[in-house]
Parts: C-alpha cells; structure tokens; sequence
C-alpha cells in the first residue's frame, strides 16, 4: 500500500475518532478528575482527601495551560522518538540495498 493512501485512511480514521463521539454523545464531557471525585463522593460522603497538591495554579486558566503544554511535550517527545526510529530504519535499509548493490557489481566485474 503506498504511503500516499496510507496516510489518507489513517486522516480519516482520526476523523471518524474525533466526529464519531461528538456526533453520538448526548452527555457532558468532563475530565477524569470531576468524575473520580463525583465517584468518591457517591461511594462515601465523609471521605477526607489525605494528599494536596504542592502548587495549586493561580487560575483555571494557568491550570489549563499548563496541562496543555505537559500534553504537547509527551507527544513531542512520542513523535520525536518514532520518527527517529523510523529515520534509523530508513538508514539502515538504504546501508543494506548499497551493500547489495556492491555486492552485485562486484559479482559481475569477477
């Protein structure tokens, strides 16, 4: 399969990730945090959170910003590592097909 249309269905497919839900959800969307505490809370009213946070960020805004910015740089630092993988397996096999082609020609000059 070419990369070209490789690439195609895998747009696509994120797509239909990102639409599917949109389009069938009729709930709210929330984080994890406010549904764990909503669990807890459900499960026992008299629950005394034990740990706090060292920080709390001064607004919902900087608490956003930061959480974005930890996102972009864990997929930053994914991306960064399949690509460079990928770009080694690229080397590599280019290395082998040279090799090969020496080989080749070398049979043929004996």
């Amino acid at each position: 399969m070419k990369t070209k249309t490789q690439n195609i269905i895998l747009i696509i497919l994120v797509a239909a990730l990102v639409i599917v839900p949109l389009a069938f959800s009729h709930g709210e969307f929330g984080g994890s945090d406010d549904q764990g505490t909503a669990q807890i809370t459900k499960n026992d009213p008299h629950y005394k959170v034990w740990a706090h946070p060292l920080w709390t960020p001064p607004s919902g805004e900087i608490e956003t910003l930061l959480f974005t910015l930890q996102g972009s740089l864990g997929t930053g630092i994914i991306t960064y590592i399949f690509g460079y993988q990928r770009g080694k397996n690229k080397q590599k096999r280019e290395q082998e097909a040279k090799a090969a082609e020496e080989k080749k020609t070398a049979n043929v000059s004996d």
